[in-house]
């Protein structure tokens, strides 16, 4: 039997099915996968939302209407830049966002001729927290269920997540699922096809698509709400976001570092905060865009190194969206452009994570073989026609 996947274990847990669903055939013991991008277990729909309950959450949501002045100021944006928006502009996200970005780009000039070796060092630290918060926690643990991670580890990945300044963890990983199950259609959050601009921020600035409010209300999301450290951060989100995001970044090195108040606000709260959504964004944008599909040509999502750079291993997105439970997110043999796997391992070394699930070495040089655009590292293995359905799960 070809081995589909691998999952390091500790001893004594119990392993998880991460790969597929088990087929109906009885008589065989293959596993098999409907989808392009092998979601078919972690992105389920819940089953116990009816057609009426539904259409009662449509009726609901398609009653909201722009404002009369957003309207007109819509309708003058169009005449004026002759830009037709799909969708009614948010424009409470448009001045949020937009001001950040102005701002933190106008006092850049200003302040970083005053910025100290402190200063960056600080902006490092808390960024690769926030960044560890939103690639380890909210995208490979909780979303794709690519590992386990005990209870002190989960607090600690909400608390990093919470830096990051984004949404709360659950519609992050509700986006999240649905931008994988519905990857490049209408249904998607930041689809792709729309242009670039949209898959980086425009889909924050204008009103979701009514199929995508639909499929996300369908995301089996049980799972998330049984984890009382996701319930925790959605209660109290409002002021763990403040408190993450901007008091204690901005506190710490004026406190106890001696940095001018002023300068370690605007380089934390404005510089890094704008930064750590920017590498994010990436990820929806240029992965989708710019880069080589070595694994499955068939699908948009790209390997693109620049983005992983930034985006602490994020970027490999072609392997990603082919093996979207691999806890590593990529094929990597080091951790250059993967940290975040590398604090995985770290933590699975003192037993505070473990079940790291992984596709076996065949199952990915078969898939090189029949789906890859032939930009592989090993370039493409002829002999190797067929990729085989996963099959089991076996502990290492």
């Amino acid at each position: 039997m070809t081995v589909a996947s691998v999952s390091k274990m500790a001893p004594g847990r119990d392993i998880s099915p991460g790969a597929s669903v088990q087929g109906k055939d009885k008589s065989s013991t293959k596993e098999i996968i409907t989808d392009t991008n092998n979601n078919a277990v972690s992105m389920g729909d819940d089953k116990s939302i009816s057609d009426r309950e539904l259409d009662a959450y449509m009726e609901r949501y398609n009653r909201w209407q722009q404002s009369a002045a957003g309207k007109w100021a819509q309708d003058k944006l169009a005449d004026w830049t002759g830009l037709k928006f799909d969708n009614e502009i948010k424009w409470k996200n448009v001045f949020l966002l937009g001001t950040l970005h102005l701002v933190t780009a106008a006092l850049f000039f200003v302040y970083v001729w005053e910025a100290t070796p402190v200063t960056y060092l600080w902006c490092f630290f808390v960024g690769g927290c926030a960044g560890f918060g939103v690639t380890a926690g909210a995208h490979r643990l909780w979303t794709h269920r690519a590992y386990k991670a005990n209870l002190p580890l989960r607090v600690i990945l909400m608390c990093c997540f919470c830096m990051s300044g984004q949404n709360t963890l659950y519609d992050w990983i509700r986006d999240h699922r649905i931008h994988h199950k519905y990857s490049e259609t209408d249904a998607d959050p930041h689809n792709s096809n729309r242009g670039f601009f949209f898959a980086h921020v425009g889909w924050l600035l204008l009103r979701k698509h009514p199929e995508c409010i639909k499929k996300g209300r369908l995301i089996d999301m049980s799972d998330i709400m049984a984890d009382p450290v996701v319930r925790f951060q959605e209660k109290y989100f409002p002021l763990l976001k403040t408190l993450f995001t901007y008091v204690i970044p901005s506190v710490i090195p004026w406190y106890f570092f001696g940095q001018d108040f002023m300068l370690s606000f605007l380089s934390n709260c404005l510089l890094r905060n704008v930064l750590t959504l920017n590498f994010t964004w990436l990820v929806n944008s240029a992965a989708h865009m710019y880069g080589s599909k070595p694994y499955d040509n068939r699908i948009q999502p790209v390997e693109n190194k620049w983005v992983s750079m930034v985006a602490m291993g994020e970027g490999w997105h072609n392997y990603h969206h082919v093996f979207p439970w691999d806890y590593k997110a990529a094929e990597l043999g080091d951790y250059k452009v993967n940290v975040s796997t590398f604090w995985i391992d770290l933590f699975a070394k003192i037993g505070w994570a473990w079940d790291l699930k992984e596709p076996s070495k065949e199952l990915v040089k078969r898939t090189i073989a029949k789906y890859g655009d032939g930009t592989h590292i090993n370039g493409k293995i002829e002999h190797l026609a067929e990729v085989p359905y996963p099959d089991t799960q076996k502990t290492q």
